[in-house]
């Protein structure tokens, strides 16, 4: 089996009672609502990637205002045909950001295709990935470990 790690940063950026999201194609191909943010490209910093990614994703400049906590997920992805399944190991940077500079717009060529904000009492009706739930639980408790559990969402974006 392969092994693979992936660090990555992802930002809650709450304004106006409206959380920051993107959207994304989900492995089947469903739009589901993620974290803006990704993967640290080698040598970066996580703040950096987080900046960067912001960027990228919404158009936004950000602030980091705080570090939210730090998720672990630990999964085993089955493939298709003849090729190997994969051990992956996601750890993934949780920050507060504010925007500071930019406008909103859509990325193009990346691995989003809309930024968008959202009510906070609308989001557990979207279909979103389980880090969009795990960072909001960091957002509201900030637990002095930087770590919370969250059920998976029902639906899709599981």
């Amino acid at each position: 089996m392969r092994k693979k790690l992936r660090v990555a940063a992802y930002a809650v950026c709450v304004r106006d009672g409206q959380l920051l999201l993107a959207r994304s194609p989900a492995p089947d191909g469903t739009p589901e609502w993620v974290l803006p943010g990704g993967g640290m490209e080698h040598g970066e910093d996580p703040l950096d990637t987080v900046v960067r990614e912001l960027d990228e994703e919404t158009g936004y400049r950000v602030e980091v205002t705080g570090l939210l906590g730090i998720d672990s997920s630990h999964r085993t992805f089955r493939r298709r045909g003849l090729r190997r399944p994969v051990d992956h190991h996601g750890v993934r940077v949780v920050y507060e950001v504010r925007v500071v500079g930019g406008e909103l717009r859509n990325e193009v060529n990346g691995s989003t295709d809309l930024a968008a904000w959202h009510d906070l009492d609308a989001v557990p009706a979207l279909t979103r990935v389980r880090l969009v739930d795990i960072a909001l639980k960091l957002w509201h408790e900030r637990p002095l470990d930087g770590r919370v559990f969250a059920p998976p969402p029902a639906g899709p974006g599981a």
